[in-house]
């Protein structure tokens, strides 16, 4: 049974050892360690050890510092998007395309705005692949067709519409001045004025999207960092159930 108080673990159950690293903006020497301990203090972490310093040019230091940490986690209190779909092999997410749509299944991606940065949407769509799973372009009853990158909106919706896309997948990786959020919100808003309920499903995904952000972005589902081309696919079989109420 899972108990709902926890704390880190470092040599023993319970002691709430933890190790964080971060720069502080002053010259390598004893004030710079005194300094980093009074960090490590005000973040909870008493008593610590600064296990490591390294000047960084003339002004700046790098600590590593250990300690245990006083805070508790109540694992009652974390929120969290959980799977509540299957993950389904290659074949399987073949087979039920084929069962649902009798038609290959269309995916138009690619990266908005200025985001030149394609390695993301690759690992999703590209038969390469990632993480021993191979990407979207693999499947046979999927039919891929990915932009690259720097693709504005306009161009996707239009695109989408051309292809007759089941489902949009945008990747985000520039996230200067929340660039990720904004672009995302101005794609959902064109294709809800473009196609209103007969949109494709939206996706998101990018290593600072948090999957709780859904709504806020105007998607149907968020990825973030770590997802494997089998965990869209399975879930673009589970939206395609949903929009055609059938059960899971």
């Amino acid at each position: 049974m899972t108990k709902r108080h926890i704390r880190p673990y470092g040599d023993t159950t319970g002691d709430g050892m933890v190790q964080t690293s971060f720069t502080l903006p002053i010259p390598p020497g004893p004030k710079a360690e005194g300094a980093a301990m009074q960090l490590a203090s005000k973040m909870g972490i008493e008593p610590a050890m600064v296990v490591h310093s390294h000047g960084i040019g003339a002004e700046f230091t790098f600590f590593v510092v250990y300690g245990s940490a006083k805070h508790i986690i109540d694992l009652d209190a974390v929120t969290v998007v959980e799977r509540e779909y299957p993950l389904l092999s290659p074949s399987e997410v073949n087979g039920e395309v084929r069962k649902m749509l009798r038609r290959k299944l269309v995916v138009v991606g690619g990266c908005i705005g200025t985001d030149a940065h394609t390695v993301g949407i690759d690992a999703i769509l590209n038969i390469k692949g990632f993480a021993g799973e191979k990407g979207l372009e693999y499947y046979r009853e999927l039919r891929v067709i990915n932009l690259g990158a720097q693709v504005t909106v306009p161009e996707l919706v239009k695109r989408a519409r051309a292809e007759k896309a089941d489902a949009v997948l945008v990747s985000q990786v520039v996230t200067q001045r929340d660039a990720h959020v904004l672009n995302t919100q101005e794609m959902s808003a064109a294709f809800r004025e473009a196609m209103g309920d007969r949109r494709p499903v939206l996706i998101a995904g990018g290593p600072r999207f948090d999957p709780m952000m859904a709504g806020q972005l105007g998607v149907d589902r968020v990825f973030g960092r770590g997802t494997t081309p089998g965990e869209v696919a399975s879930y673009l079989v589970h939206a395609m159930k949903e929009s055609k109420g059938v059960a899971a």
